[in-house]
């Protein structure tokens, strides 16, 4: 829920029913709380996984869990938001080289922002057992008013017909 705006999430996974969102690693950057227990995708082998939005999601947030070892890649630039203490221990996210995915050394949990505008995500991850993930967003992106297409068709008419008495009177 994104203000009073249902966004649906779609992937395909296993969810767990026990509350592996505790300590401080999720609410110690810009998020102020951490997801309720049902809200996680429990994953068990490496490979690519993609999310999809039901509309254009602004500046998603990925909440993590359990990702020792792991080596993981969005395909663009992500910053970490917060990581610290959880349910498994402690752990330090290591961002690449082009700062598009990050390297866990110890038990990370932690909270990752994608800045910019997203119908989907899909990233890779190396197998590290079991780990586990959420999504949120910190906003949708607004959908233009029927006035405003009025308003560009009207504008692009102008311009249309400014072009034609142009070449009229040359």
């Amino acid at each position: 829920m994104v203000g009073s705006t249902t966004v649906s999430v779609g992937y395909s996974a296993t969810c767990a029913g026990t509350n592996f969102w505790t300590g401080s690693a999720y609410t110690n950057g810009t998020v102020d709380n951490a997801p309720p227990a049902s809200d996680i995708v429990a994953l068990s082998t490496g490979g690519t996984v993609t999310i999809t939005f039901s509309q254009t999601v602004v500046d998603p947030y990925i909440g993590l869990v359990s990702w020792n070892g792991n080596t993981v890649d969005f395909g663009v630039p992500i910053v970490i938001d917060s990581f610290g203490p959880g349910y498994w221990g402690s752990g330090t996210p290591i961002l690449n080289g082009t700062s598009t995915g990050f390297f866990g050394s110890g038990e990370v949990h932690g909270v990752i922002r994608l800045p910019g505008s997203f119908d989907s995500i899909t990233f890779t991850h190396v197998s590290e057992g079991w780990h586990g993930f959420t999504v949120g967003v910190a906003g949708i992106a607004p959908v233009p008013e029927p006035e405003t297409y009025a308003m560009l068709l009207a504008g692009l008419g102008l311009l249309g017909f400014a072009a034609r008495r142009k070449k009229a009177n040359a």
